[in-house]
């Protein structure tokens, strides 16, 4: 099920005020308004006077030239315009390169309940950070039952039923120098239509359950390598009892397909029975999916070469 979060100041403010240095000036009975738009506008023209398109719904962003604008004005104008600014239903907002916006300015966004934030940052590169960040919160998102890992820049998500093995499954991959992503429950987000992005819930991450032994620590035992914070979905592997699965492509010619959140993912079902490494045939698929990807089919070139045989054959 496709899931889109209510985007609110506060989500916005407590999931990135580190990244992009933001510290809380004013309104801060405001921070549940919502942000309704994934990207920032800088409101020149609406503090200029023109407001037929302004872009109210965005995160309001004031670099040197609207600040600058603003102090050239004779204080009661600056005030007409501060709460021309206000009356909008703007989310909030941020005064890059740590400017101070005047106690007039915070007096007028406390009385409108909109909170008013400060960045160290420069105004275009808070631009672009913020942007990429609302574009993740905005994305479509969903929980996929099944621990992930990096083989070799392959990301690989594990499916199965409890107590199939893909906890210990992901555990040989890590022993071997792959990285986790996440155990047992995968966040995927759907980034610009095209992406498909694995991560762990941040209260798990970093740790695996492991049957008979508990909760363990990865990065504690195998070091800082063997774990990944975020990858790309390039492959689905289920694990299936050997009695589960029916017939088998022995060939794999045809490449087998699962939608996540509308997008088709590679997938490969694999059966599992006493004396199989399990571990293996899934490294062994990684490497596959990745020669499919840069355009290599084993399965159609023998495929070619058997009808090449055939036709010669037939031509004596």
């Amino acid at each position: 099920m496709v899931r889109r979060d209510v985007i609110v100041v506060e989500g916005f403010y407590t999931r990135h005020h580190h990244k992009l240095g933001l510290h809380l000036l004013a309104g801060a009975r405001g921070l549940k308004r919502r942000i309704l738009e994934p990207t920032v506008n800088r409101p020149g023209l609406a503090l200029a006077g023109f407001t037929r398109y302004f872009a109210s719904k965005r995160v309001q962003v004031m670099g040197s030239a609207e600040t600058f604008f603003l102090k050239s004005l004779p204080q009661p104008e600056r005030q007409a315009r501060y709460q021309e600014l206000f009356s909008h239903r703007i989310p909030c907002v941020v005064f890059c390169r740590n400017y101070q916006p005047e106690k007039a300015f915070l007096r007028a966004a406390e009385a409108a309940d909109v909170p008013v934030f400060k960045s160290p940052l420069v105004t275009m590169r808070f631009i672009n950070q913020a942007t990429l960040l609302l574009e993740g919160m905005f994305a479509p998102h969903d929980s996929e039952m099944g621990s992930m890992v990096d083989i070799l820049g392959v990301g690989v998500i594990v499916r199965g039923e409890s107590g199939i093995g893909k906890s210990e499954c992901v555990l040989a991959l890590i022993e071997r120098g792959y990285s986790l992503v996440s155990d047992d429950i995968t966040r995927v987000t759907l980034l610009e239509g095209r992406d498909l992005i694995g991560t762990s819930p941040e209260l798990t991450r970093n740790h695996m359950e492991v049957r008979g032994i508990g909760i363990i620590n990865v990065p504690a035992m195998f070091g800082i390598r063997s774990i990944r914070t975020e990858k790309r979905v390039d492959l689905v592997v289920t694990l299936k009892t050997w009695n589960e699965v029916g017939n088998v492509d022995r060939v794999g010619i045809e490449e087998e397909k699962t939608k996540i959140l509308g997008l088709e993912i590679p997938h490969i079902t694999i059966p599992v029975r006493p004396g199989r490494d399990i571990a293996r045939l899934i490294e062994v698929a990684a490497f596959h999916t990745k020669l499919r990807m840069l355009g290599y089919n084993p399965a159609k070139e023998l495929n070619d070469r058997l009808i090449g045989k055939m036709a010669v054959t037939s031509g004596l």
